[in-house]
């Protein structure tokens, strides 16, 4: 993993991260299992989350630590540790990259891979998650635009970006195809949007001070490139124009 800002404005993560999104091919499609974080603690309480967590010592194992392989340890470590299962780390498919903004709560950078469900029984450890249900990703952002689902920005664009995906199989095989995809976010609070560096206004538009442009960022003659999370409403509007 490159958790290196490419200009002073990118967000700088001191630690770094895995979460596996594990997939299933349900009656109506393919489904995604997520979580239920505690409400009471926690970084992400209250949230729906993919699962997964830090890279530990033990997962470093002589690469670096924000190294694929060790996040690739992780990953398979958090799995077993959260839900019970047992993940093969060949089959771990990873497909993108998350850095979060500056001052963030937790500062991780953070790896996500995709694998099918292996067999086994869901374990919840009940200091982590208090919930867990397999959903497709039509329906997760449905509960979630009415007001019944917490998701946290990569939880909701990686759920966004498989809406079309028919299967596992072509979900998995569309990941390997592909190539692992840096997020670096900056996020406005006074407008409720994220950025990621793509975006024109990634390195122009100070944290916090928002502006009032002639033309709505989600309107089709918006100028410039776009990538961006509109949080200011819901249902969220991802945009991605380049």
């Amino acid at each position: 993993m490159d958790s290196a800002p490419e200009s002073p404005s990118s967000p700088v993560a001191t630690r770094s991260a895995a979460t596996v999104v594990l997939l299933r091919d349900g009656e109506l499609g393919l489904e995604v299992l997520l979580a239920e974080r505690p409400s009471d603690r926690g970084t992400f309480a209250g949230a729906w989350v993919f699962p997964g967590g830090a890279v530990d010592p033990a997962d470093v194992a002589g690469d670096p630590p924000e190294s694929l392989e060790a996040a690739r340890r992780a990953a398979v470590r958090e799995v077993e540790e959260e839900v019970g299962l047992v993940v093969d780390p060949d089959e771990l498919v990873p497909f993108s990259l998350w850095t979060p903004p500056e001052r963030s709560p937790k500062a991780l950078t953070t790896a996500f891979f995709a694998v099918r469900v292996p067999d086994g029984e869901l374990r919840l450890a009940p200091e982590e998650l208090v919930a867990a249900a397999w959903m497709r990703p039509v329906d997760a952002l449905a509960r979630h635009a009415a007001g019944g689902l917490t998701l946290w920005p990569p939880t909701w664009v990686t759920l966004h970006g498989l809406l079309d995906a028919p299967s596992v199989d072509a979900a998995l095989a569309a990941f390997t195809a592909g190539e692992v995809r840096p997020f670096r976010a900056r996020r406005d609070e006074v407008r409720r949007m994220v950025l990621w560096q793509e975006d024109d206004e990634y390195d122009a538009v100070p944290s916090g001070e928002g502006r009032s442009p002639a033309v709505p960022d989600d309107a089709r003659d918006a100028q410039g490139n776009r990538h961006r999370l509109m949080m200011d409403r819901l249902p969220w509007v991802y945009l991605r124009t380049f």
